[in-house]
């Protein structure tokens, strides 16, 4: 069914979502043309579910039965339907009611619900995402309760309605659980919501990352091409699971070593994860016979999509289309794959060669397969390992938010790295990356200010200071560059986080002790004085000064620098010992070190304290493919070699990283340990700020009823996509339902005028231009200030029309003066992909220039607000600089928290600005508003679960 086929078909009610176990099902309305599929879904319902839909048996739909369950008129009477391969696997549907329980239309506000899900798929949360998605579709149909008749035994449907977080009522009537939902969204049900989200997403990227057999599509019988590189990969990483090549034309059993078919679906077994190496037009074919086989999900590396136009853009959207069709996820497509370093799956199905990456504690999602690369080059060469790592291309399906629903309670993984060129749904990126940087760091290197081909997100309007701040708000750590995320990656997956910005400095160099002391105070810490322990110092003399630092209750942490010895001996291995005796001693804070042309010392600080593997015996067969006789290169680590042994166990699988208490993190430079350093530092504030806590305060004046129908006289004649700009007197009124009062200005087309004004108002008065090219500009002189009588109030009128323009032009008004104080801007602007945000900065040209404004998202705690204010550069200001006296900082801390209130509360507020506010040693005053207003989307971050479609 299409809106060109039938008008009425609400197409937006369309979405895939994300089922309990991982897998994904399409939710849409039902249609006409649907009749074939209810009489096959219908017979594949037991006897039994069919008895508690209808409370007596009804083995067969009859002609009736179909027409009125597939003849909607999509107000009074909705269906829809959840599908897998375009067939029915449940059902749900209301009818409007009146009191009397018989059919009524609006402006009845109560339907009843009824649910029917094929037994095959029941346990898998079906009924609970449907009933997500009619209950949004009766909210925007006037719809406010559900009422639904449940037989007693029906106790999973009784349990579906009983969680869903929804205030209700129940009881018992006739034989049946009479149950009444009301369907306004409360604190409940949004958790409930987020975690099935949750719980969901992360079961369907464990399904990819811990696969119990893998097929890989595309390999070739010669062993060159990305397939059977793939195909090795996964061999040589002591994969866990089943492994198969599928090659059309293969005329053998083995490919590489590996049991081989033609078809996915000649393989006897399931199969849980299928890797796709075809050419982009045969995918389809691929992914097709995929689905039949009932494979849970995907990884593409086929390039051919949105990376190579609008052709390869089309071909990507059916690509997800035909996907999630069957059930799956898919990671790419031109992906560069996965790997999961776990020791009972040891997954590498991914274009990196052996040797597989050590097992560590460090999570790593990137867009890029060339950043990919360069990360764990990175990682390998300093000595880490990971958890898991998802380069993922051009993030069709499942992109970074997925990934962190799974780290959240992923037990393997520490800390989570990501580079990230787009932020798809920045909205709920930063729900998603607050709730997990509240349990372990979340690290993101955000690529470009533009989007790359092949990743079509919707894009953000706000700058990338914005942004950045809004990350920071969420607790994200954001770096600038791959070298950063992986020199902060590294310290917070071995070290502990400091307790403060008290940095101790301690090494074999003063110079390089004054550098890193210049930095500590380049990046706000507060360093003590270095400790030279002179160029004689020996491993002993370091081992005791750094125990000293640590159980010294002045510092937070410690930097260790060191530079070479003039010695015939390599003291590498015993600096590293004495310096991690030290930490073992007195352990519990970080410490970084600083070298200088000290490779061997990175080695042995990152190295494991032990014997080494058990190699293999010199008769074992060496497996890994020499094509032409030349070994595999490693396009990871080109720098250093890499022993064969390197990142694996005796047994050929993933080599398990020291405790993090044995590593300790080495850099080439000053500025970059003290760098990641002082990201730990302000990452540890965060974590100790939320244990604290913060709230949305209620406030008892606010008249949130009345701002709604106000809002609602005001967008009656307004059409859909138009934006309207509120009258003075009705933005006025608006903002005074929520406590804000905005000081009135008086038009002053003429001089008398302006008396008149004055005189209304009394004196002193300030006479400003409201034209727009002046408006907020005193630099420009269309602002004069405590004009104490008629005569200053005419001269001034005549100087700004004889100076700027006609009165027309100019657009004078006539104010009352207010307390002197600090003049600041505080606004609120909607981005359709972020949501609300509450800005704050001095007014002036200065600030402007400098982009001295601070940024949180709505809406604002109070731990937010005081943060706001004080996060800006100029924010000396308004806390008695230079002696002037301090403003009243609770007052602003207020209006910033009623502001983000209104907004939070009415998403048809779309702008506000309150510019400018004067804050007064007592009190503020807010001389000037402007508030914009729209139709609000029929959907926000409140509404159902639901997979994006770009």
């Amino acid at each position: 069914m299409t809106i060109e086929s039938d008008p009425s078909y609400p197409a937006h009610w369309e979405a895939d979502v994300v089922l309990r176990d991982g897998g994904t099902a399409r939710i849409r309305p039902i249609t006409t043309e649907d009749a074939g599929r209810l009489v096959s879904f219908y017979e594949q319902v037991s006897d039994e579910s069919k008895y508690y839909r209808f409370f007596a048996p009804h083995p067969r739909l009859s002609d009736r039965d179909v027409r009125r369950f597939t003849h909607h008129d999509y107000v009074d009477r909705v269906g829809l339907a959840a599908t897998i391969g375009g067939e029915f696997i449940g059902t749900v549907r209301y009818d409007r009611i009146g009191p009397d329980g018989r059919p009524a239309s609006e402006p009845a506000d109560e339907a009843e619900v009824a649910f029917l899900v094929q037994d095959a798929h029941q346990g898998r949360g079906v009924a609970s995402a449907l009933l997500e998605h009619i209950g949004a579709v009766a909210r925007e149909r006037g719809i406010r309760r559900f009422a639904a008749e449940v037989l007693p035994a029906n106790t999973k449907m009784i349990k579906v309605f009983r969680d869903v977080g929804y205030q209700q009522k129940r009881s018992f009537e006739d034989g049946s659980v009479h149950l009444t939902l009301d369907l306004e969204p409360t604190a409940e049900s949004l958790a409930v919501q987020r975690a099935r989200e949750q719980r969901a997403e992360a079961h369907s990227v464990q399904r990819l990352l811990a696969p119990g057999s893998v097929a890989v599509v595309g390999v070739s019988r010669s062993g060159a091409g990305v397939g059977a590189a793939a195909l090795r990969n996964l061999r040589d990483s002591g994969f866990h699971g089943h492994l198969y090549a599928v090659n059309e034309a293969v005329e053998r059993d083995l490919l590489d070593g590996v049991r081989a078919y033609r078809t996915i679906g000649a393989i006897g077994a399931p199969v849980d994860l299928a890797v796709i190496a075809v050419p982009a037009e045969r995918v389809p074919d691929a992914v097709a016979a995929c689905g039949e086989h009932g494979v849970q999900g995907l990884v593409v590396l086929s390039a051919g999509y949105g990376e190579s136009g609008p052709a390869g853009l089309a071909r990507q959207r059916e690509l997800v289309r035909q996907v999630r069709s069957y059930g799956m996820r898919l990671i790419g497509p031109n992906a560069y794959g996965v790997i999961n370093t776990a020791p009972e799956v040891e997954l590498n199905a991914s274009l990196t060669p052996a040797p597989m990456p050590m097992r560590g504690r460090i999570g790593l999602f990137t867009q890029s397969g060339a950043i990919g690369i360069a990360l764990l080059s990175a990682l390998l060469r300093r000595g880490e390992g990971l958890s898991s790592f998802v380069s993922a291309g051009n993030r069709a399906d499942v992109s970074g938010n997925d990934i962190l629903q799974y780290w959240y309670d992923d037990e393997a993984t520490d800390v989570a790295l990501m580079y990230l060129e787009t932020l798809g749904n920045p909205r709920k990126f930063t729900r998603l990356a607050r709730r997990t940087a509240a349990v372990k760091p979340v690290v993101v290197a955000k690529g470009g200010r533009h989007t790359p081909a092949g990743h079509v997100v919707p894009g953000i309007r706000l700058p990338e200071a914005t942004v950045s701040a809004l990350l920071r708000q969420a607790g994200v750590i954001r770096v600038d560059t791959v070298t950063e995320l992986v020199d902060v990656g590294l310290l917070l997956a071995a070290q502990p986080l400091p307790a403060g910005p008290r940095i101790a400095i301690l090494g074999n160099s003063e110079s390089l002790g004054v550098l890193t002391y210049d930095a500590c105070l380049a990046q706000g810490l507060r360093p003590l004085p270095p400790l030279d322990l002179t160029t004689a110092a020996a491993p002993e003399d370091f081992r005791a000064a750094l125990a000293a630092a640590l159980a010294s209750e002045d510092c937070d942490a410690v930097v260790v620098t060191a530079i070479p010895w003039v010695s015939e001996h390599a003291l590498a291995d015993d600096l590293a010992d004495a310096l991690r005796e030290a930490v073992a001693e007195v352990p519990g804070k970080p410490v970084a070190v600083v070298h200088v042309e000290l490779g061997e010392l990175v080695e042995a600080l990152s190295a494991t304290r032990g014997p080494s593997p058990t190699p293999p015996p010199p008769d074992a067969p060496d497996l890994r493919p020499r094509p032409g006789g030349t070994p595999t290169p490693t396009p990871y680590a080109p720098y250093p070699p890499v022993p064969p042994s390197a990142g694996r166990d005796a047994s050929g699988g993933a080599a398990e990283k020291p405790p993090a208490g044995d590593r300790i993190p080495s850099y080439p430079a000053a500025e970059r340990a003290v760098r990641a350093l002082a990201e730990a530092v302000r990452y540890g504030q965060w974590r100790r700020g939320l244990a604290e806590g913060g709230h949305v305060p209620e406030f008892e004046d606010v008249d949130e009823a009345g701002a709604a129908a106000q809002l609602t006289g005001l967008l009656a004649d307004v059409d859909g996509g138009a934006v309207l700009t509120l009258a003075e007197w009705d933005a006025r009124e608006l903002l005074a339902r929520y406590g804000i009062a905005v000081r009135s200005a008086l038009p002053a087309p003429s001089a008398d005028a302006a008396v008149r004004a004055a005189g209304i108002l009394g004196y002193p008065v300030a006479l400003k231009t409201t034209a727009p090219h002046l408006r907020h500009r005193a630099d420009l002189g269309g602002v004069r200030l405590d004009l104490a009588n008629e005569t200053e109030l005419r001269r001034s009128y005549e100087e700004l029309t004889e100076v700027l323009g006609k009165p027309a032009e100019l657009q004078p008004v006539v104010q009352a003066m207010v307390p002197r104080g600090v003049d600041t801007v505080v606004r609120s602007v909607i981005d359709p992909a972020a949501g609300a945000v509450l800005s704050f900065g001095l007014a002036g040209v200065a600030s402007e220039l400098l982009g001295d404004t601070a940024h949180r998202l709505v809406p604002a705690t109070d731990r937010d607000a005081a943060g706001l204010i004080r996060s800006i550069r100029a924010a000396p200001l308004l806390f008695g600089w230079r002696g002037s006296d301090p403003v009243d900082t609770p007052a602003l801390e207020e209006l910033l928290l009623r502001l983000s209130r209104l907004v939070d509360d009415h998403p048809e507020v779309i702008g506000v600005s309150l510019e400018p506010v004067v804050v007064a040693a007592e009190g503020l005053s807010v001389l000037s508003a402007t508030v914009r207003v729209a139709h609000p989307p029929a959907r926000g971050d409140l509404g159902p679960r639901t997979l994006p479609s770009y």
